[in-house]
């Protein structure tokens, strides 16, 4: 028995798990998005692919997707329209969306000492991107899943939303991930009997640029990596190979968890 996540996961990446499945990707140019879209190539899903700036980037991630199998769109989720424009092109090319795993983040610093209008800008963009985009999407999935008979919610949450950053100028990404994760809990309690599942995956460092630009306050990078148990970041392909296995709709009483992965770097 303890070894039927990994096999379950594996299963899900070479065997057709996810055939028929459609699941929307946000922030899959680079970094955990990319390695989840890759990730999920050759599980029969069909896969929407969302990009803002990086149009290069989520082309790659799809291109060993068969043809017609993925599709790319492009919205900004830091205007108040970026989600709603999102949802939309994504269910007029797919009918029915399966999986919404919601990716997608910034990562402004902002030291408590800045002038008000830096300290504003940080917060709106923070509180844009990894909040408000994050529940207009979250409402959007859940009345699809409700009128199509269930579907499952993935958010990418962050160890800074249970304990806080290790930083003081990240003080708004942290409050953003922290109040998308609650939203996250709240829909898995709400909406589980009309079939609406909810994870969260909470991330330690993660080898990838947004982790690098938080150790230029750390003192680069070797100086990061002494702070962790394990003495490396999370491969960005573990947290792949996690949002397989809970798109497969093989662990449906998992919903409402938050499942951490920081190399025991953090445990509660």
């Amino acid at each position: 028995m303890d070894s039927a996540p990994a096999s379950l996961t594996g299963a899900a990446a070479s065997s057709g798990e996810l055939s028929g499945r459609t699941v929307l990707v946000t922030g899959a140019s680079a970094g955990i998005g990319r390695a989840i879209v890759e990730r999920l190539a050759n599980t029969g899903a069909r896969v929407v692919a969302h990009h803002n700036s990086n149009a290069d980037g989520a082309r790659a991630a799809i291109s060993s997707y068969p043809e017609g199998t993925a599709h790319l769109v492009r919205a900004d989720l830091s205007q108040a329209d970026g989600a709603s424009t999102l949802w939309s092109d994504a269910t007029a090319w797919a009918g029915r969306i399966d999986v919404a795993v919601l990716n997608a983040a910034v990562m402004p610093k902002v030291d408590f000492d800045a002038s008000d209008e830096e300290w504003d800008a940080a917060l709106d963009l923070a509180l844009q991107v990894n909040t408000r985009s994050q529940l207009t999407l979250i409402r959007r999935a859940v009345a699809h899943f409700v009128d199509h008979g269930g579907g499952s919610i993935v958010g990418l949450s962050s160890w800074a939303a249970q304990r806080g950053a290790g930083n003081a100028n990240l003080v708004g990404y942290s409050a953003s991930k922290a109040a998308t994760a609650a939203a996250i809990k709240t829909v898995a309690r709400s909406f589980a009997t009309q079939g609406v599942l909810a994870y969260l995956i909470a991330p330690g460092v993660v080898d990838t640029q947004m982790s690098a630009s938080a150790g230029e306050d750390r003192g680069g990078r070797q100086a990061f990596l002494d702070t962790l148990t394990m003495r490396e970041m999370v491969p960005p392909s573990e947290i792949a190979e996690l949002v397989a296995l809970l798109a497969s709709g093989r662990t449906r009483h998992l919903t409402g968890a938050t499942i951490d992965v920081n190399g025991a770097s953090y445990i509660r």
